[in-house]
């Protein structure tokens, strides 16, 4: 045991766990620590620790029990205190809030979400505004129409309905909330603009430039291929229609959807795709991070959109050096790390786990089943397209089961089809775009190529959509679920023993 424990990967692997195993059990069972439990749980681990510090076993044990404390306060800080200082306080009550928009607009067919941050809270008199105005914080999230639209940094005057979110049959529409800093939900009978330039000037000049560049994707295509290319080339998924409901049965959403899922999976096809144009592997990745940088600034470099590029850049990482033994200590480190900046995402956040897997999926399990295709010839990067597309569907499949509750039959043919194509779309459709703002008439004849094969995305799509067979839905419960890992690990565990991967 003493050797064991000797090793410091283990010991560091084992610490990181303890701490996202307490961020998992409080937040499935929401129990209440008081702070003085807390308090008194840390001090005590401390003054045990300086007792037993030469006794390995012991100060392994009191470590974890440290971690674990750790994550339970991590995860409690989040939650808002309920007084006259926070938004939280008011709910239940009609009030006028006065806030900016502090996140980008989520624009759908339906309407557009937006999430402010409450800076000001008064009451209504006789249809009058009070004088008084008291200071308040915290963030809360509305529905509103399409038009009038409002901005990033937008400051707005709301006589809102403050309620406290609650969830919706099997959906936590706390927890999502929640997983943005959002507690308290409002349903708006008045919203006003009366200001704008708040909030980060950074954020603010991309969403300026993402808008300029939506502008122009609409002047060059029509949708719901407009939006096609949005969600190719930054994530939009606003004006997909019916779109949406194809990609997801047939499992393909990843592909307009930042997540790890996403750019592993073409990062990957990158880098074959320079490895056969004789571009070295080590210029190839630095100049595909680089690509992954940029993307994500781009993107509007929010959390998850963050989170998936790192999760791209750690799977180049194992190609590059090539060592996958200390791996894993890598991959808790940044679910920590993730956890620290925001502990909701380990069990609420489902973009979260499946970029998380699937990342595993890659690097664990690719290696494993490229031996049965050594003699598939390479072709446009079909060969490394198919592989690390079945790595990804194996280790995300018992998720997909669990939270969706549904198989798609045809998602590995259809991946397929349409992976390999994907980085002539996007490089088609920004080079495109970027001509766009230099002579528009020639991107606009241009624009055709990229048009002629994202239309052969979706007639692919709707074939294999509209076949009876395409979706099953099932019933996959947790425990079933937890089987299924298992199994995989123990799968994963047995080659790593007989062939070193």
């Amino acid at each position: 045991m003493n050797n064991f424990l000797k090793s410091k990967s283990r010991t560091f692997f084992l610490f990181c766990f303890s701490f996202l195993l307490a961020i998992i059990i409080i937040s499935i069972f929401d129990f209440s620590f008081s702070w003085l439990f807390l308090l008194t749980s840390i001090v005590v681990l401390f003054s045990l620790l300086i007792i037993f510090w030469k006794n390995i076993f012991g100060r392994f044990v009191l470590l974890c029990f440290l971690f674990f404390i750790f994550g339970l306060v991590r995860y409690l800080v989040t939650i808002p205190q309920n007084n006259n200082k926070n938004l939280l306080y008011y709910v239940g009550n009609t009030k006028v809030v006065e806030g900016f928009v502090s996140s980008e607009p989520d624009i759908r067919l339906d309407g557009v979400r937006y999430i402010v941050s409450a800076q000001f809270i008064s009451d209504k008199k006789n249809n009058q505004l009070a004088y008084k105005k008291n200071k308040v914080q915290g963030n809360f999230y509305f529905k509103s129409t399409l038009y009038p639209r409002y901005e990033y940094g937008d400051k707005l005057r709301l006589t809102c309905l403050l309620k406290k979110p609650e969830p919706i049959e099997d959906f936590q529409y706390d927890k999502y909330l929640a997983r943005y800093g959002v507690f308290v939900d409002c349903t708006p009978s008045k919203i006003e603009k009366i200001g704008e330039g708040e909030g980060n000037s950074f954020l603010k000049g991309i969403f300026q430039v993402k808008m300029v560049i939506a502008n122009k994707i609409n002047r060059l295509w029509h949708e719901p291929y407009a939006s096609f290319m949005a969600g190719l080339l930054y994530g939009y998924r606003g004006g997909l229609g019916t779109l949406n409901d194809l990609f997801s049965r047939t499992g393909v959403t990843h592909i307009v959807a930042i997540s790890g899922y996403n750019i592993t999976i073409i990062s990957t096809i990158l880098i074959a795709l320079c490895v056969n144009l004789y571009i070295p592997r080590k210029k190839a990745f630095w100049f595909i991070v680089f690509g992954i940088i940029v993307f994500i600034i781009f993107a509007g470099a929010s959390a998850s959109v963050v989170r998936a590029g790192f999760m791209g850049v750690l799977v180049l990482l194992t190609k590059q050096i090539g060592r996958k033994a200390k791996i894993s200590n890598v991959m808790v480190l940044t679910a920590t790390l993730m956890a620290l900046q925001n502990p909701y995402i380990l069990v609420w956040d489902v973009g979260f786990q499946l970029s998380f897997i699937s990342t595993l999926g890659l690097i664990y399990i690719v290696p494993i089943i490229e031996k049965y295709f050594a003699k598939m010839p390479e072709i446009f990067g079909i060969k490394e397209s198919l592989i690390t597309t079945l790595g990804a569907i194996i280790a995300t499949l018992p998720l997909i089961l669990y939270q969706f509750n549904r198989l798609s039959v045809v998602s590995p043919l259809v991946n397929i089809f349409i992976l390999w194509i994907l980085p002539w779309i996007m490089f088609a459709g920004f080079f495109v775009v970027v001509l766009s703002f230099i002579f528009l008439p020639l991107a606009e004849v241009l624009s055709w190529l990229a048009f002629i094969m994202m239309k052969y995305i979706v007639v692919v799509v709707t074939f294999f959509a509209n076949l009876s067979f395409a979706v099953i839905d099932l019933t996959f419960s947790l425990w079933m679920m937890i089987i299924f890992y298992l199994l995989i690990i123990f799968w994963v565990y047995k080659h790593s023993k007989t062939k070193k991967i």
